[in-house]
């Protein structure tokens, strides 16, 4: 019973001692995940895919496909329309003005 009230009264003892350094150990452990977060990020930018994986993904990518019945009308209402094919003709000058 005294080997009890012994242990109690050490571990008091250690819990108040420990309580003043929680906001030091806080600091420490949010350092600790901030440098382990960017630590992986930069693995992760620095990755290069591997050759096998970089021919799979190549040879899995689809080639978009024009209708040829949508670009003939596309031709046709540029060549009947006058506004059509000034409107053409600027996108092809300057793609990215609105």
């Amino acid at each position: 019973m005294n080997d009890i009230k012994k242990l109690a009264e050490q571990l008091t003892d250690t819990v108040k001692k420990f309580k003043s350094y929680l906001p030091i150990l806080f600091i420490v452990m949010l350092g600790l995940v901030y440098g382990f977060m960017i630590y992986r990020i930069h693995v992760l930018n620095q990755a290069e895919p591997t050759a096998g994986l970089a021919s799979t993904q190549a040879k899995t990518a689809q080639v978009p496909r024009i209708d040829p019945r949508v670009v003939s009308q596309l031709q046709n209402l540029q060549d009947n329309s006058v506004s059509v094919k000034s409107l053409f003709d600027q996108a092809r000058s300057n793609p990215f003005q609105e």
